[in-house]
């Protein structure tokens, strides 16, 4: 897969980057990892998570029942992971130049100030 990832998407493999999850801990580490500015439904993360296996960027690690209710546990495929280092890279050097960019332009905001 190429291209930059979508932030939702992102911070699905975020969530999946340390361990399997299930449907319940990845809309969890979603919203932790966002600070709360992305809340998945599950109806959205089910089908974000049937689009990312068909990439190949994610699959099923297992299954387990809980108080008689079956939860399916995500994993993080190598090609996901790649995927998911790729992106961060890419945004780590656009906000580096995002901040040198608003670094050059902090003398002309305060001259703008007075």
């Amino acid at each position: 897969m190429t291209g930059l990832l979508r932030e939702p998407t992102f911070l699905i493999l975020t969530a999946l980057a340390r361990e399997p999850l299930h449907g319940y801990g990845i809309i969890t580490e979603v919203a932790k990892l966002s600070r709360g500015a992305v809340g998945l439904r599950p109806g959205t993360l089910y089908g974000a998570l049937d689009r990312l296996r068909d990439d190949g960027l994610v699959d099923f690690d297992r299954e387990e029942v809980v108080d008689g209710r079956l939860r399916r546990y995500y994993h993080l495929t190598d090609e996901g992971a790649s995927t998911l280092e790729e992106s961060a890279e890419r945004m780590r050097h656009h906000a580096a130049s995002a901040a040198e960019r608003l670094r050059s332009r902090a003398p002309r905001l305060a001259e703008g100030m007075s």
